[in-house]
């Protein structure tokens, strides 16, 4: 009998341990960087974060960047799972030369090793061959492409198929994206009505990079400041399909 109780608590006991490893895994901190600063715009960083921290209580955001108390280097980001480059302007070189050189090796060098990349609008173009060179492509505006109802810069609402479903999502002269062949953890996460592509996971060495041409991250103020109906908010939370996509 007490062989036979043995046996069921050894049972018990190889059940539980992988229950509880997968529950720690589910329950550690995700330590998240979002850029702020002359490359970003301050809404834009804020409202990043305000929906980064929305997502799940596993997220713990600081901001990063030349102003902040935390500025961008090996050694900082180091620190941290995640790297966000939040919107800004139309003003790519001038945001890529605001970075500066140092800046923009320590990020690379993050995503390299392991790193998550989100970028999100001008973070987005940042991504592309000629600034940080975290995918294989230039990104060019999906403003005028065909088949895309936006033929001006002018702040919009745009109807996009996310993640497998329908909804509608604020856009501000973002990239259309393009699939990366050979890339074996390429991902399509949304798509435009005319088939191009809004969102989309990449790789970088041994780092994931995502990136998204309008902005999941707006709030009401957006909508409201634009003078975009509140209808046209998203219906579904886009913002975490994408972190979603990073495999944390």
């Amino acid at each position: 009998m007490a062989f036979l109780r043995f046996l069921l608590l050894a049972l018990a006991l190889s059940l539980a341990a992988p229950a509880a490893a997968l529950a720690g895994a589910a329950d550690k901190p995700v330590r998240v960087a979002v850029y702020r600063g002359p490359a970003s715009c301050d809404h834009c960083a804020t409202a990043a974060r305000r929906a980064i921290e929305k997502t799940d209580a596993r997220y713990q955001v600081d901001f990063v960047g030349p102003d902040e108390p935390i500025d961008i280097s090996d050694a900082s980001l180091a620190r941290y799972d995640v790297y966000v480059q939040p919107g800004g302007g139309q003003d790519i070189p001038a945001a890529l030369n605001s970075l500066g050189e140092a800046r923009v090796d320590a990020i690379r060098r993050f995503v390299a090793r392991g790193g998550r990349y989100l970028g999100l609008c001008m973070g987005a173009y940042l991504a592309d061959a000629s600034n940080l060179g975290l995918i294989a492509q230039d990104l060019d505006s999906e403003v005028g492409r065909p088949g895309f109802p936006i033929k001006t810069i002018e702040d919009a609402a745009v109807a996009v198929r996310w993640a497998g479903k329908d909804d509608s999502v604020f856009f501000q002269d973002g990239p259309y994206l393009r699939p990366q062949p050979g890339d074996a953890r390429f991902h399509a996460i949304a798509s435009y009505a005319n088939g191009d592509l809004a969102a989309a996971r990449y790789s970088f060495e041994r780092g994931l990079v995502v990136l998204s041409g309008p902005h999941p991250e707006a709030g009401q103020s957006w909508f409201e400041d634009a003078g975009i109906a509140l209808e046209e908010m998203p219906g579904h939370d886009l913002f975490k399909d994408l972190l979603d996509q990073l495999d944390l």
